[in-house]
């Protein structure tokens, strides 16, 4: 996990910001109507077994899907650290390769200046983030905390180095499903590999030897 820090803290900033100079072409944000949304596949099709999307309004509606987005990220670039992590253990250039054991255990071998710079990039992140999509805090009416703005589609942080983003709505939107799928299983497995090593203390790719 010596990488699961270091992805957190130089990927997420390229996956949460819009630190770079190329900005993404803009594609129109998604209406809400929850069945028109991405991320509805077959043969599941809309899943909602508790009825949170049948409780919210299209508000509240942006910010799970943001939500949603946001977790999937981070999960994704966990799960690549945990491998990482783990196989470049004992060799890595990092902390002269003294971070050893399960992922979920390296960061409280890290010294404590690491934890600074660890938290002034994410909060640099999240302040990137908070100002393009969320309505002013002292604009926001008392009942509707965490209000996102009007025109800002949830996860369009204008971060497209590679030009990668379709302009055309349809080809975005099969995108945008790709992206919440992976991130979905994401999720899942950053969970898993969790829980397995804490019951067995032993790190993931050990798993496979």
């Amino acid at each position: 996990m010596k990488f699961i820090a270091a992805s957190l803290l130089l990927s997420s900033a390229a996956a949460f910001n819009a630190f770079a100079p190329k900005k993404a072409a803009k594609v129109a944000a998604p209406t809400y109507n929850v069945e028109d949304l991405p991320g509805i596949l077959a043969p599941v099709g809309f899943f909602d077994p508790l009825g949170f999307a049948a409780k919210a309004d299209e508000a509240t509606l942006k910010r799970y899907r943001e939500a949603e987005l946001a977790h999937g990220r981070v999960s994704m670039l966990a799960v690549v650290g945990f491998f990482v992590g783990e196989k470049v253990e004992g060799s890595s250039f990092l902390f002269d390769a003294s971070i050893k054991g399960p992922a979920i255990s390296h960061l409280a071998q890290v010294p404590g200046e690491f934890w600074a710079l660890l938290a002034i990039g994410i909060g640099a992140a999240e302040q990137s983030r908070a100002e393009l999509g969320w309505v002013d805090p002292k604009d926001t009416p008392f009942d509707r905390p965490g209000l996102l703005k009007e025109d800002y589609s949830p996860g369009d942080l204008n971060f497209d180095p590679l030009s990668l983003k379709p302009e055309d709505p349809e080809e975005f939107k099969i995108m945008a499903t790709k992206e919440l799928q992976h991130g979905r299983l994401a999720m899942l497995a950053a969970a898993g590999f969790m829980a397995q090593e804490l019951v067995d203390g032993k790190g993931i790719i050990e798993h496979f030897a």
